[in-house]
């Protein structure tokens, strides 16, 4: 594990972020550090995410930033260049995960059945992000699709919340949970960064409960 997942695994709750505008970056990474969760995922869903990313790289250096729902080569050059440390995708896309690891980034594919799993192996990586994580079974799909392959971690993401990251983050099958509960669309939107800083240190909390 390099240390950019080692990093994740301590933080041990990522931030899955979408910014329509990238005014809001700066305030919302900012909410992110002074709640306990150094740690976001811009997701690629909108045409502020490069801006936003390239924003918080600048100003909150000390927050490890990924870029999230990347779907192509280009994306992740752009995303790297931009100041991410980090690369997600939504799935296992051979050429993006090759292109990543040619230039050396940190990838985290997703995948959801054992056949992409050990594509993802096949690669020589040992993380990978499990989504759609509740509509795929949870931690019990978790569990079972991981028996085999016992030094694989996961990052699951979709349908994570406070109420039921206490079940992830239990397992030592889990590098990290991705979720947005914290960071919701409307509290960006509406400018509620209060709330925000109040359901992240929530969030920090909790993963303290098991990431020392």
């Amino acid at each position: 594990m390099n240390e950019v997942l080692s990093q994740i695994e301590k933080t041990g709750i990522v931030p899955v972020v979408v910014l329509k505008n990238a005014k809001d970056a700066a305030p919302l990474a900012q909410s992110l550090l002074e709640g306990g969760l150094p740690c976001a995922e811009i997701t690629f869903r909108t045409e502020a995410a490069l801006e936003s990313i390239k924003t918080i790289a600048e100003k909150f250096p000390q927050i490890l930033l990924g870029a999230g729902t990347v779907l192509s080569a280009e994306q992740a050059d752009r995303a790297m260049d931009s100041g991410a440390k980090f690369i997600v995708t939504p799935g296992l896309n051979p050429k993006v995960v090759e292109h990543c690891l040619k230039k050396g980034y940190t990838v985290c594919p997703g995948i959801m059945t054992p056949s992409e799993l050990e594509q993802a192996l096949s690669f020589g990586l040992d993380t990978v992000k499990f989504f759609p994580a509740e509509n795929a079974g949870g931690i019990k799909m978790i569990k079972a699709i991981s028996a085999p392959y016992p030094r694989v971690k996961f990052m699951p993401t979709g349908g994570i919340n406070a109420a039921n990251v206490r079940e992830y983050l239990a397992s030592d099958k889990i590098l990290a949970c991705g979720g947005s509960w914290m960071v919701k669309g409307d509290l960006i939107s509406e400018g509620n960064f209060s709330e925000i800083l109040r359901l992240t240190k929530e969030a920090s909390l909790i993963a303290k409960e098991f990431r020392s």
